[in-house]
């Protein structure tokens, strides 16, 4: 199930870059999604589903340091043969700024066999600074806070996936790179990324127009080469994950689109 998370991990990772102006809560235009959507994952090793996922983003209104936010929550869990092996269930999420789609408060409660975690992270981006508190698994109570500088308009990955959805790709041509940065854990990431161009994807509920992206991988011991992983997203105005396919030196993995509900816009179908 590590191989599978780290996977989802670079689904959240792929466009959680930033262009906007010199401001504390810049305006982004967002015509990509809204309150009430879903979207549900199955998760394949090989030939079998060994896991599920789903995303939402709250019908209700939520209100943090004085502004206005959405609520979105990202859920993973084992399922099939791998649930007999091992229990994971896991629990992103974030408040994020309605206006700059930036991260008032983000977490992660990730429960994976006898492994437990509670963390939340703190953004503070007037004096950019974010501090991530865990809480203690014997007393429930929360240990100290770290404490890290940042830079103008840093995200996590639940904000930088909400943000990417936002952006208008239709100037990029075919082997652009853009560079993605944002903080996980204690550490703040840049990832090169290669638009492939457009394509057709075949889903379980139609042929989807697509556009296809590669992150180019260092050297590690899970995927298979700097082109091991390749993510198509939906060429409309959602811009929704549709597929992820990875290649790794054990065998392959996927991710892919099983549902979806209440988009802002029609999916981008193949008639």
């Amino acid at each position: 199930m590590f191989k599978i998370r780290i996977l989802l991990l670079y689904a959240i990772l792929l466009f959680g870059f930033t262009t906007e102006k010199e401001e504390i809560y810049p305006t982004v235009k967002n015509d990509s999604f809204k309150r009430g959507e879903f979207i549900k994952y199955k998760l394949t090793y090989g030939i079998f589903n060994v896991g599920r996922g789903h995303a939402v983003i709250s019908d209700k209104y939520y209100s943090l340091n004085g502004r206005s936010c959405f609520k979105l929550d990202a859920y993973g869990t084992t399922a099939g043969m791998l649930s007999w092996v091992t229990n994971v269930d896991d629990h992103w999420g974030a408040y994020i700024d309605t206006i700059s789609i930036l991260p008032e408060v983000s977490y992660r409660i990730i429960r994976e066999g006898n492994y437990k975690l509670d963390e939340y992270t703190y953004f503070d981006h007037e004096n950019k600074r974010v501090a991530v508190k865990v809480i203690d698994k014997n007393t429930g109570k929360f240990k100290e806070p770290k404490e890290y500088e940042t830079t103008l308009h840093t995200r996590d990955m639940v904000a930088g996936f909400l943000y990417m959805r936002t952006l208008d790709f239709t100037n990029m041509q075919k082997g652009d790179t853009v560079v993605i940065k944002g903080f996980f854990e204690d550490t703040f990431y840049k990832q090169a990324i290669v638009y492939y161009g457009k394509d057709v994807v075949k889903m379980k509920f139609g042929k989807v127009r697509a556009l296809k992206f590669k992150p180019v991988m260092p050297d590690n011991k899970l995927f298979d080469g700097e082109n091991s992983i390749t993510a198509w997203f939906s060429d409309d105005r959602n811009r929704i994950p549709l597929k992820i396919d990875a290649e790794m030196f054990i065998g392959s993995a996927g991710v892919e689109l099983t549902d979806y509900g209440k988009l802002k816009h029609p999916l981008n179908l193949v008639k």
